[in-house]
């Protein structure tokens, strides 16, 4: 199975107030997130990491990377900068990509931390699964919510969970009723 996941910002506490989240400590983020990706992603699962797992952290990225199940990908974000640097946290990732073409099933998806406006294979099908805006209500968001195939795989809109190609569609529906 493959799941997405986006701008998780473990360690992170001023994320809690920019983003609204429902969580009074980060303590307490950051034990929901881990539970949440533990309950739903087996040992033999690809988690594509769309950038910004953690920030601004008392904690190393490697110590929560060792409490997450599943083949993890990174594709790099914006605040991915201490993680790469860290030798014991990337040797956590079968992958790291600035951009990734995955396969899902039949689904062809163009994997990146940032909104894309016209991706390869956007006129032929292929999808675009992007993080990076949270869930601001900017230009941004405004422009990608109209846009077939393009999905915010941002943790905050999806439970604060990894979620499958399908789910992200459905989400998508339901918050913008399109896909």
């Amino acid at each position: 199975m493959n799941y997405y996941i986006a701008d998780m910002h473990l360690g992170h506490e001023n994320v809690i107030s920019l983003d609204g989240r429902p969580f009074e400590t980060v303590d307490e983020m950051d034990a929901a997130l881990i539970a949440n990706w533990n309950a739903r992603v087996r040992p033999h699962d690809n988690v594509y990491i769309l950038g910004d797992l953690c920030h601004k952290s008392k904690k190393s990225p490697s110590w929560y990377l060792k409490q997450l199940t599943g083949i993890k990908h990174l594709i790099v974000g914006n605040h991915d900068g201490h993680l790469l640097k860290d030798a014991d946290a990337m040797s956590h990732f079968v992958s790291v990509d600035k951009i990734l073409f995955v396969k899902d099933g039949t689904e062809r998806i163009i994997l990146c931390h940032y909104p894309i406006a016209e991706w390869e294979g956007f006129h032929r099908g292929a999808w675009h699964i992007y993080g990076h805006i949270h869930n601001r209500k900017d230009s941004t968001y405004e422009y990608m919510k109209i846009l077939p195939r393009a999905l915010n795989a941002g943790c905050m809109l999806h439970g604060y969970t990894p979620i499958t190609f399908k789910e992200l569609v459905s989400t998508t529906q339901s918050l913008f009723g399109r896909v």
